[in-house]
This record gives structure tokens, sequence and C-alpha cells, in this order.
């Protein structure tokens, strides 16, 4: 289900989506707005390439892009590509107690179910717009340069 982990992913990869005009946005530099040791999220990133998120560029001025338009990027999908089966959140196969796994098992499997239903609704773009509604200032505008 949801975990923090995901929840630094989600932000990491809105603020690509965010600031995506500037070109190609170093995870380091993403993990320092987010008080996050570089090499945490570096892993994450990483999955995120693989799992076709994010497009990686190497070099002096590289970093993270989006792979696909933001509006073909959900939250859900995020949430797929760093979800794998041997998460600490996948119930597959307990066998604990009949209270468990009779009862509270199927409503934690349901629950699942609509988070993830909602998760897939929601794109990047709609993020953005409600991060340009929330008046939250893009990376573009804090680093303007003037010339007199």
């Amino acid at each position: 289900m949801l975990s923090k982990k995901l929840f630094y992913a989600v932000e990491a990869v809105l603020y690509i989506a965010y600031n995506t005009g500037r070109g190609p946005i170093s995870s380091r530099d993403i993990a320092d707005r987010q008080g996050l040791p570089p090499r945490y999220l570096e892993q994450l990133m990483q999955r995120l390439v693989r799992g076709g998120i994010l497009r990686g560029v190497r070099g002096p001025r590289g970093g993270y892009l989006l792979a696909k338009e933001r509006r073909r990027i959900t939250v859900g999908d995020i949430c797929d590509v760093l979800n794998d089966e041997k998460d600490e959140h996948d119930m597959k196969g307990y066998g604990g107690t009949p209270l468990g796994g009779k009862v509270v098992l199927p409503v934690w499997e349901e629950a699942h179910k609509k988070t993830m239903e909602y998760l897939k609704q929601v794109n990047l773009a709609d993020l953005c717009e409600q991060a340009i509604s929330s008046q939250i200032r893009k990376e573009s505008d804090e680093r303007m340069d003037f010339a007199i």
C-alpha cells in the first residue's frame, strides 16, 4: 500500500514534471529539497527508470526527465513500479490466524484495491495543475537571472 518510500518517489516525480522546462533534474537536487540522503532517492529513481516512468540523462548536466507525457503517468503507475511482490505491505500467502485471514485480510485487500483504483485516476498533469492553483513556485521561477 502506501509508504514513505512511495510518498517520496511520487513527490520526486512530480517535482520533475512540475519543473520540466529546464532540462534534466538531478536526484541530488531533489534529495536536498526533500531532506533525504541522495543514495536513498537515487535507488528509487533508478527503479523508476527501469519501470518506464523516468528517463536518465548522463553527464555533468544530467539528471532525470519524464519518460512520457505528464498526463500519461499516474500515481498508480508509480506505485506499480515501486511495489514489488516482496513488499512488506503485500499480504498474499498470509498464514496467520483465522481472524486475520477470514476477517481482516478481505478488508485489507479491498482497501488496497480501492486505493489503487483512485491512484490510477490521478495523473501528473492533474497534480501540476493543483500545484499551479496552490501558487507553488517552479524552480525556474526561483532561479531568475537579471541583467542590468
